[in-house]
């Protein structure tokens, strides 16, 4: 894809020698759009969502985002690159006995110095932004709200106005509607959608549910032992799709 805002070139991971979780995964997103990645577990679509920001570290390959590989970056280079990749993780990573708008400034941790961090002294503007991002995800009134008090919906909200707080120009989300009921996955999804798109930044999340992934991505990638299987419109993912992708056909009907 040219002019691609990520590049993932034969990108291989063994957790064990001899034994791939991803085999050679080739992939261009756009600087836009929703994608959804689906398959069963332990085929690696967590895996690879991870390798894109080196929360794994890939066996070969390469990860080109913001013209820099990001497999072959040095320590330092690749905490300047994280700053411009948002997460949101399944198991939301707040720290528990902090405010929730000291969860969400700590999304700014990259840009402010250390000892100013320590005494929570961050610029206005970025309080402006936690507050305006608050409002945003529907948190409005929370800020002094200790992160343990919330409900798991609420702490998702929280996970996912503090990747934005980033500023990223890319979003990666793992599972994050994994732990959540019908109605709040549906909720966390329609927000993941509409911030990618007033942010205008692509959004790649990792999930199980295929009916979600149908209702809200622009494009989904189905994988199934390591590799792609299907890459396309949902509209254009059908049961022979999905039986190549998690096997069997029973649960289906």
């Amino acid at each position: 894809m040219e002019n691609a805002a990520l590049s993932i070139r034969d990108l291989t991971k063994e957790y064990v020698r001899g034994k791939p979780v991803l085999r050679g995964i080739s992939l261009d997103f756009a600087g836009s759009g929703f994608t959804a990645i689906i398959g069963p577990s332990g085929t690696g679509k967590s895996t690879l969502i991870r390798c894109i920001n080196r929360l794994v570290e890939p066996t070969a390959g390469s990860v080109i985002f913001e013209n820099q590989d990001i497999v072959a970056l040095p320590r330092r280079a690749l905490r300047l690159a994280r700053r411009q990749i948002g997460m949101v993780f399944q198991e939301y990573n707040l720290v528990e006995r902090l405010t929730v708008m000291e969860n969400l400034l700590s999304g700014r941790l990259g840009y402010v110095a250390p000892w100013k961090a320590w005494l929570r002294r961050f610029p206005q503007s970025d309080i402006d932004d936690a507050f305006e991002l608050l409002d945003v995800v529907g948190l409005a009134g929370f800020a002094n709200q200790r992160a343990d008090s919330l409900s798991g919906g609420q702490r998702q909200r929280v996970g996912i106005a503090r990747a934005v707080m980033q500023r990223p120009r890319l979003l990666l989300a793992d599972e994050p509607t994994s732990s959540l009921d019908p109605k709040t996955s549906v909720e966390i999804m329609t927000l993941l959608r509409d911030l990618g798109r007033a942010k205008k930044i692509p959004v790649i999340v990792n999930m199980h549910d295929v009916e979600l992934a149908k209702r809200f991505a622009d494009r989904v990638i189905g994988m199934s032992g390591g590799v792609v299987v299907y890459d396309g419109a949902p509209s254009g993912l059908n049961d022979t799709d999905l039986k190549s992708i998690y096997g069997g056909e029973d649960w289906l009907q």
